[in-house]
């Protein structure tokens, strides 16, 4: 089989460099990658380097082997087309349809799925002109995604760093598996909770479950790749931040649901896949809870948690939201889904059995679709990315 023809477009920030861990990523799983570096790209990262990771030959002119008609062909055969790092002068001339190099003119001739990982400092991707010149390209089918916060030149630290080149990857891996030109989310806000919440006992001890939140990142992820501005709001997991996604780190059930309700205020989809407590502890101690010799441990009084699927689902923004919901269950795994579908009067609720080696922690999920209109979707044992992108599907189709 032929391999799938990817074009890494890089243009010349300081984060050139770490396009060079992209690329290999994209060679060493089975990807044929093509590499149109800027000239001022050049002034980061050689030709010769390119040239070697990538296995094919590296220009940047129009007038290179203009025999093959490179500003033509290239665009024209790519399965994909990344350019990371993206400049603020990058994402200007391809807003506005500029072609004074190779890789502007590749970018002018691709018919395929097109991602921008966007790098600069925070003023100039703050910067009206940069932010329509991004909505532009939005709005025109290619997925932008947005900047992470960290280190920036020099000591200057803000929204505007190269997302981590792995999350780039896998951004671009799920677009190049849906193999659509145009995201279906574009212009969509989306709000994912992931990860398990902690309710502390003392300043060492708390209260928490198994969940790891790779199914929550994986919703987050692949909502970016189709093209959603996503809001994940991260409870305790050890994971990357995915590319392109807004992260707002709580740790108990009380701070999810006031960032719930913050984020929820203007977004076309809410997706609860954290695990979140049904309980904390009624009073919390200020020192470390001593064994004493014995004696048996006092009760741990315990008071409900804010139900807050319900709250979301019966106290929507807008008549049209999507809210979706997730119930792990140990047995009669339906018919608890059901009765919680009805309960929490939400239009989706993914229902999957859940146990010590089951689900928690594990790369892979399987589970059924509950709809409020009494429709099903089965979702074989796979990827936790495969359920991803059928919740996705099904919110997409109501958003529509």
């Amino acid at each position: 089989m032929d391999k799938p023809k990817v074009v890494l477009g890089v243009s010349g920030g300081i984060a050139a460099y770490k396009a060079c861990e992209l690329l290999r990523r994209f060679t060493e799983s089975g990807h044929e990658v093509r590499v149109v570096p800027t000239a001022s790209a050049l002034h980061f990262v050689g030709a010769a380097t390119w040239s070697a990771l990538s296995g094919n030959p590296v220009s940047t002119e129009v007038w290179d082997d203009v025999h093959e008609v490179p500003h033509v062909r290239i665009g024209q055969h790519a399965d994909l087309v990344v350019v990371a790092p993206a400049t603020a002068d990058m994402l200007a001339k391809a807003a506005h349809g500029l072609a004074d190099d190779l890789l502007t003119n590749t970018l002018l001739t691709a018919r395929c799925p097109v991602v921008f990982a966007p790098a600069m400092h925070t003023e100039m991707w703050e910067h009206p002109a940069t932010q329509e010149n991004v909505a532009t390209l939005r709005r025109r089918g290619a997925v932008v995604v947005e900047p992470a916060v960290g280190r920036l030149t020099g000591v200057d630290t803000g929204k505007g760093r190269l997302p981590d080149p792995g999350e780039i990857f896998e951004v671009c891996r799920r677009v190049l598996a849906r193999g659509v030109r145009e995201p279906d989310l574009a212009g969509r806000h989306v709000v994912v909770s992931a990860g398990g919440t902690r309710e502390p006992l003392d300043p060492v001890r708390f209260l928490g479950n198994r969940s790891s939140g790779k199914q929550g990142y994986a919703l987050a992820r692949t909502a970016a790749a189709r093209g959603a501005r996503v809001t994940l709001l991260s409870a305790n997991p050890s994971l990357p931040d995915p590319a392109g996604v807004d992260v707002v780190r709580v740790g108990t059930a009380v701070e999810l649901r006031e960032a719930v309700l913050r984020a929820a205020a203007d977004a076309d989809a809410v997706v609860m896949a954290a695990a979140v407590a049904d309980f904390r502890p009624a009073a919390y101690a200020t020192g470390k809870i001593k064994k004493k010799d014995g004696q048996e441990p006092a009760p741990i009084a315990l008071v409900r948690n804010p139900d807050i699927l319900a709250e979301i689902s019966g106290n929507r923004s807008r008549p049209e939201q999507v809210v979706v919901g997730f119930a792990a269950e140990t047995d009669d795994v339906l018919a608890n889904g059901r009765a919680k579908l009805k309960r929490k009067g939400c239009d989706l609720l993914v229902v999957n059995e859940v146990g010590e080696r089951k689900t928690f922690g594990a790369e892979e999920n399987e589970a059924v679709v509950l709809a409020a209109d009494g429709s099903e979707t089965p979702v074989p044992y796979g990827p936790k990315e495969d359920l991803a992108e059928t919740v996705w599907d099904l919110v997409a189709a109501r958003l529509a």
